[in-house]
Parts: structure tokens; C-alpha cells; sequence
């Protein structure tokens, strides 16, 4: 980590469609090779395909869906004497967004319907209604902070 200057963040056009950065984010992490124009068809399809499937907006089921996989709690290691501890602390804002879009793609990929668009529609419905790969592994980062609620004291 250098000690000169923190980090430029860099500011994120919002996407076409719904003027967004939280949509242009997601589909950065879901392109591949650089292939942006395939991500947008692929996140635009997925969202119309949730429109047709569960008669709502399918905006509206992405966010609800992105809220629902949303850490809150997660552990990190920290080593104290010769052990290592399992920490639990709150998970800052720009880390549970980039949490929730890593999860949900990956659980959407590891799906096994026929194209892309059909894994991304299908993860953001079981996500917005609580269920699914990705909602998951958040419980699972909340069970693992919860047991190791008795190491909160090492919090730095």
C-alpha cells in the first residue's frame, strides 16, 4: 500500500437505459474479454425476461434482489499472538456492492438453464424473493460472523 496518495476513484458513466452507476458496475463484472456490448444484451435481456416472467419492473427486481444479497456482517482474519482470528466487522458500502454483484454473477454462471440470460433471470428472482446461491452465501458470511461473535473484542 503506498504512503504517498490514496487511490483516484474513478468516476463510472451511467448505463443507457436506466441511468445508473450500480447497473453500469454490474455489467463491468459480468463482461468478458472486453466484450461490453455483449454484457449490456445479456443484463438488458436478463432484466426483460424477469419483466415478462414475473409481471413487475424488471429494475425494480434487480434492486430488490441487489438489497437482498448485501452483506451487512463478514469476518476477516487478524492474527493476534501465534493464532489467527476470525474477526467480525461491518462490511464498508463499496465492498457490499462489489460483494453483491461478485455473488450473484457467480451463482448465476454455476445455474444450470441454457443461455446467460436465462441464469441471470432466474438468479434475480430467487434473489428478490430470498432465495437462491447468492442470498446463500450472504447468510453463510452472517452465520460465520455470528459464531464468531466472542472475537469482536480484537477489532482494530
Amino acid at each position: 500500500m503506498s504512503r504517498r496518495r490514496s487511490a483516484e476513484q474513478r468516476t463510472i458513466a451511467p448505463d443507457p437505459r436506466y441511468a445508473s452507476t450500480f447497473v453500469t458496475k454490474f455489467m463491468n463484472n459480468l463482461m468478458w474479454a472486453g466484450k461490453k456490448t455483449t454484457a449490456q444484451r445479456i443484463f438488458y435481456g436478463a432484466l426483460d425476461l424477469v419483466q415478462e416472467q414475473a409481471k413487475e419492473d424488471g429494475y425494480a427486481v434487480f434492486q430488490k434482489a441487489m438489497n437482498a444479497v448485501k452483506p451487512v456482517l463478514e469476518v476477516r482474519p487478524r492474527r493476534v499472538g501465534g493464532a489467527t482470528y476470525q474477526i467480525p466487522m461491518e462490511v464498508r458500502p463499496k465492498r457490499r456492492d462489489a460483494l453483491a454483484i461478485k455473488w450473484t454473477i457467480t451463482a448465476a454462471r454455476a445455474r444450470n438453464e441454457h443461455t446467460m440470460i436465462q441464469r441471470l433471470a432466474a438468479e434475480f428472482l430467487d434473489a428478490s424473493r430470498s432465495q437462491g446461491a447468492a442470498v446463500k452465501k450472504k447468510e453463510d458470511a452472517h452465520k460465520m460472523a455470528e459464531s464468531n461473535r466472542a472475537f469482536a473484542h480484537y477489532r482494530w
